[in-house]
């Protein structure tokens, strides 16, 4: 094959793919279109995402201190057994 049927044939499935491109005219529409796209839609969305991101971080770090632990601490085992209960016999202790 020669390299300019090769050359054809891919530049003919890219411009099938992209949706029949034809010609650099239609090729810059469609950059323009995506590139209005990014701005009107895209563009926007990620900005509020981040926003809203940086409010959260803001109003987490300002109520660092409103957490209150509501469970009750668990019971420390003693030396010689739990608070109830019979004690451990150790050998020192005979």
């Amino acid at each position: 094959m020669a390299r300019s049927t090769i050359l054809g044939n891919i530049g003919s499935f890219v411009g099938n793919a992209l949706g029949g491109v034809r010609g650099r005219q239609n090729a810059a529409a469609w950059v323009v279109a995506f590139t209005a796209a990014y701005f009107l839609w895209i563009k926007p969305e990620r900005d509020a995402m981040r926003e809203e991101e940086a409010r959260a971080i803001l109003r987490r770090e300002a109520d660092l201190h409103r957490y209150v632990e509501r469970t009750r601490p668990v019971a420390d085992p003693q030396e010689r057994g739990l608070i109830r209960g019979k004690p451990k016999e150790y050998p020192s202790d005979r």
